[in-house]
């Protein structure tokens, strides 16, 4: 006659030990991933904010040269830094130019594609 040696297992559905609390942790895990990867595209590709206030800063540099023979003035290139909501069409007419021409004096910038305090020409 045999003897059989019973084994004493878990119920069955029930996990033990480490898979217990790996398998939540691993969910919760790939969920923040999936989020954070999501959020990224989406404020990446999103619409820029509109600026509603008045106070919109910008900075423009002006240098002058003046020759030691007369006494005119030539202004050099004038400068703009790109704020938030800036456009080259809101540009030329805030400084009395064509978008063509802003387009010219800054031939590598993609007008439709202006960065926070992307430095362009204006004159």
């Amino acid at each position: 006659m045999e003897r059989f040696r019973l084994v004493k297992r878990p119920p069955p559905g029930r996990r033990s030990g480490l898979a217990r609390y790996a398998a939540p942790a691993a969910f919760l895990l790939a969920a923040t991933i999936a989020v954070l990867l999501i959020r990224s595209a989406l404020d990446e590709s999103g619409p820029a904010p509109a600026t509603t206030s008045a106070a919109a800063t910008t900075h423009r540099t002006t240098t002058a040269k003046t020759t030691t023979a007369t006494t005119t003035t030539t202004s050099a290139a004038q400068y703009h830094t790109i704020v938030s909501g800036d456009t080259f069409q809101q540009l030329a007419s805030a400084n009395n130019t064509t978008v063509d021409e802003l387009i010219r004096l800054n031939p590598g910038v993609n007008p439709s594609a202006l960065t926070v305090g992307q430095k362009i020409r204006i004159r």
